[in-house]
């Protein structure tokens, strides 16, 4: 079985993402069948590959280096011109093309989609990412009413919707990345994410969107936007609520009442 080498810029403070972290999970799981393991290719790091210095072995014929880095995919592409490639595409919509020879693996059927229309003619699979074990509903006492992360919410979000709600319940927000929310998901009631302006601006897609699949696996009711790869596996009205509807009044009516509510939806 070829030895596979999963390509980062860096694992440090400066990288961490959701998107580096979904990677290095995948890596994890490929591990438990193959031999696998990280290269960086910006930043040297202690006990890790550097791909200038990877690239100067013989013998890379039996391997084969996953790219997922989507802004870095074109000179990543260039730069392992005669090696086995796959392409691990998150988000979508950045603009560039590929070659048929390199295989595509989507974690999503946003992306799916995407790359089918893109490229017709080449191998494209589908791979969700991994659910960490540790969100799940622990059945525990929630003191938190509302749970929102500031990264990536958009400005109704932060400054609209936030504050009419502060005044009438018990709201967290959450500065920066956290790369473990089960623990905070599982004192939540309400979680709230609105990504679709963050992504827009960006001018590319929502990848695939743990954090509102992660607080509904720990029991949370979500409040959330339909953008990209969120459409995978939200459904409002059955599964989560839209946000963003009508008017703030109306939302944070709605955001209360599901707070109150006896027999929350199921989040399944």
């Amino acid at each position: 079985m070829r030895h596979l080498y999963f390509l980062v810029p860096g694992t440090g403070k400066r990288y961490h993402c959701g998107g580096l972290f979904a990677e290095l999970k995948t890596l994890k799981l490929a591990q438990q069948i193959c031999s696998a393991e990280v290269v960086t290719y910006d930043q040297r790091e202690p006990d890790t590959l550097f791909l200038d210095d990877l690239l100067q072995r013989p013998n890379l014929d039996n391997s084969i280096f996953v790219i997922s880095w989507g802004f870095h995919i074109p000179r990543l592409v260039k730069r392992l011109r005669g090696y086995l490639v796959v392409y691990h595409a998150h988000s979508s919509g950045y603009g560039f093309s590929l070659p048929g020879n390199i295989p595509i693996i989507t974690v999503s059927r946003n992306s799916l989609g995407y790359w089918g229309q893109r490229r017709p003619n080449g191998l494209i699979f589908y791979l969700p990412n991994q659910i960490s074990p540790e969100f799940t509903n622990q059945q525990q006492p929630r003191d938190i009413d509302v749970l929102v992360q500031t990264r990536k919410s958009s400005d109704y979000l932060l400054n609209q919707l936030v504050p009419a709600l502060e005044s009438r319940c018990n709201v967290v927000k959450l500065e920066g990345f956290i790369d473990d929310l089960s623990i905070l998901f599982n004192r939540s009631q309400i979680f709230l994410y609105d990504s679709a302006e963050y992504w827009a601006l960006s001018r590319v897609s929502e990848g695939f969107g743990l954090p509102p699949m992660e607080a509904m696996a720990c029991g949370c009711q979500v409040f959330t936007s339909v953008n990209g790869a969120l459409a995978d596996y939200l459904d409002p009205g059955f599964n989560c609520y839209k946000i963003g509807v009508y008017s703030t009044g109306y939302d944070c009516d709605r955001i209360l009442t599901a707070l109150h509510a006896p027999t929350p939806l199921a989040m399944t």
